[in-house]
């Protein structure tokens, strides 16, 4: 795969189907854009925030918006959350504490499109995902996201995909107007205060019916006590509010794992954080038995069938399944430190509601630009219908410089227009 792929984005190159509208075509000039500036939150949960600690708990519990009493200081909040402190246990060096998004909304007759621009911490594009290693006997995991105290502690490099988020609610899920991501953030969850094991996990009724071995995002609506992530509603309660639209939708375009396959992953959030029916674009390659990969990559397409770690880094290093992929051979003569992604990815296997959503992608002068492509009504019932001269409340999110979990940086809510005032006002394309 070339190296052009990755500067000037990548539909052609992995052969991507045609959307309804071609984003190339789109003047964005001509669209107005929104700067919306993003902060670093630390372990600010949703439980944090009505603490008596937190001097804002008393409007916060009353249903205030946080952007009453922080609109304005996102910048000054995240240069201080950033740094060690009561919500930030785990400082992670050189951080910044902000990010300022740039946004861009259009729609046509089927779709809306959105573009985000964003300048990266980093001098190159995150577009890197964890691997397994071969380290003379046996493939292990290498590369882990900044947070993780193995490479704290310098056991693991860091590595992880950069990504950009949109949460979309139609008005349908209460107190995501006014609290928005804030809402899904809990106690328990990965990263946070309290963060449950795969045993407490496993143990809890509701959590132990899914199938779930960790706390994920959820709303509070699918608890008997929304502060307490062990509390669980039955699994007819929650099918119901699902049927009644209470769940927020969640894309997320990931700079290695969809983005290889120009797409953006679709999934919402509920009792837990899911990815939409169907089948995502990609999946693990390590074998659940041998813990070997399933794949490597096709020499006779790439002239190699791994790459070394100082390769890391020096151009896109997708596993595509279609493209550029051949059957794993154990007998291939591995080396110590030999690498392979331990995710591969599929624009082809992608199926159903999971698959709804396209998207390109560029990286230049430390400038990430990103367009998401999502049909205004899927039809599908894991997806928020968006309909002409309608409003949303939506929030958004970016992981930079190789870190997940709340390692993110966030907005406070904002208004989409589609057609209609909003924060942001989705323009209809000629």
């Amino acid at each position: 795969m070339s190296k052009n792929c990755l500067w000037m984005g990548l539909l052609a190159c992995v052969g991507v189907p045609a959307m309804a509208a071609d984003p190339a075509t789109i003047d964005w000039t001509k669209i107005p854009v929104n700067t919306v500036t993003l902060f670093y939150p630390g372990q600010s949960s949703y439980e944090w925030l009505r603490k008596e600690s937190h001097p804002g708990a008393g409007p916060v519990k009353a249903g205030e918006s946080c952007a009453t009493c922080h609109k304005g200081s996102e910048k000054s909040r995240g240069d201080k959350l950033v740094k060690a402190g009561p919500l930030e246990p785990a400082p992670v060096k050189g951080k910044n504490g902000w990010v300022d998004l740039r946004v861009r909304a259009a729609y046509d007759a089927k779709n809306v499109y959105f573009r985000f621009q964003w300048k990266t911490r980093n001098a190159y594009p995150g577009i890197e995902h964890q691997y397994l290693r071969f380290d003379g006997k046996e493939w292990k995991v290498y590369g882990y996201p900044k947070l993780d105290q193995v490479v704290r502690e310098g056991k693991q490099p860091g590595i992880y995909e950069d990504r950009l988020t949109l949460m979309i609610d139609d008005g349908k899920v209460p107190g995501f107007a006014k609290q928005g991501c804030w809402l899904t953030c809990h106690d328990g969850s990965r990263d946070m205060q309290g963060a449950a094991s795969q045993q407490e996990s496993l143990a809890n009724p509701l959590l132990g019916a899914i199938k779930k071995n960790d706390v994920r995002k959820y709303l509070p609506a699918t608890r008997t006590d929304a502060a307490d992530w062990r509390s669980g509603k039955s699994l007819d309660d929650i099918a119901k509010l699902k049927a009644e639209g209470g769940f927020v939708d969640l894309i997320q375009w990931r700079a290695h794992r969809s983005n290889g396959v120009g797409m953006a992953d679709d999934g919402y959030v509920l009792e837990y954080r899911y990815s939409d029916a169907g089948k995502d674009m990609f999946g693990g390659n390590a074998d659940p038995k041998t813990h070997a990969p399933k794949f490597m990559w096709d020499e006779k397409k790439v002239d190699y069938k791994s790459i070394r770690a100082e390769a890391l880094r020096k151009g896109p290093h997708f596993l595509i399944r279609e493209q550029n992929a051949a059957a794993f051979d154990p007998n291939a003569g591995w080396k110590e430190g030999d690498l392979i992604p331990d995710y591969v990815l599929s624009r082809e296997d992608a199926q159903g509601s999971a698959a709804d959503n396209k998207a390109t992608a560029a990286w230049k002068n430390g400038v990430w630009s990103v367009v998401i492509v999502r049909p205004l009504n899927t039809g599908n019932p894991d997806d928020k219908a968006l309909r002409e001269g309608s409003v949303y409340n939506v929030g958004f999110a970016v992981h930079d410089d190789n870190i997940t979990t709340r390692g993110h940086h966030v907005s406070f809510v904002k208004t989409l227009g589609i057609g209609a005032k909003g924060d942001i006002s989705a323009v209809k394309l000629p």
